[in-house]
């Protein structure tokens, strides 16, 4: 089909006006939500994490084509309620307390959101208390990201307070991050470790088959 054809390339190439243009026009021609979801912008999204993994692109790059998915998602989310498409899972996303930086973290959210998660964003210097309310609230994973040093020991804090709260048993925890590797991933408790935006919506898809 044409249309979902253009669709995935004004995604993949960061168009964001021509991808929601796309999508009112494939909508009005009567294209279900939920095929412009998974035929579109998921195989976009899909086809963007393959050629960053390739390193037939960057960060840059792969962030402008995860806005223009974005803008597209948002004309399509009231559609998706509308025809009762289910998520794949619902995933609540933050920095650990402490740590500001948030661009990995938004990229990994919206790579998420493409993806069909429903992301629960809960922003930056997220304390371990907002993580389990998250995960009371019906959050499948939880995803923890940190820049420096100095918060991603908050990582374990955070972790030990979910055992604590005995919610551990109920989510699937991944965590990732400059300074983040998988031995530290294993020895804190997580469940997953992802080195990248790309990676980490695969380890999702593991981590909820699992």
């Amino acid at each position: 089909m044409a249309l979902l054809e253009e669709l995935r390339e004004a995604v993949v190439d960061g168009r964001a006006k021509v991808a929601v243009a796309k999508v009112e026009e494939a909508l009005a021609e009567g294209i279900e939500a939920g095929t412009l979801l998974r035929e579109g912008l998921i195989a976009a999204m899909a086809q963007v994490g393959k050629l960053y993994e390739e390193g037939e692109i960057f960060v840059p790059e792969m962030l402008v084509a995860a806005r223009a998915m974005t803008a597209a998602l948002s004309v399509l989310k009231p559609q998706l309620v509308e025809e009762g498409v289910v998520s794949s899972g619902k995933v609540a996303i933050g920095t650990t307390q402490g740590d500001l930086h948030d661009i990995g973290k938004n990229l990994v959210a919206m790579m998420l959101e493409g993806s069909g998660y429903e992301i629960v964003d809960l922003g930056v210097d997220v304390p371990a208390d907002k993580f389990i309310q998250a995960i009371k609230d019906g959050a499948n994973v939880v995803a923890m990201s940190a820049l420096l040093t100095t918060t991603m020991t908050n990582m374990q804090v955070a972790i030990e307070a979910i055992t604590q709260a005995g919610l551990r048993d109920q989510v699937r925890i991944i965590v990732g991050g400059a300074p983040i590797t998988k031995s530290y991933a294993d020895e804190i408790g997580a469940d997953g470790y992802a080195e990248d935006a790309s990676s980490a919506v695969r380890l999702v898809k593991e981590v909820l088959a699992a």
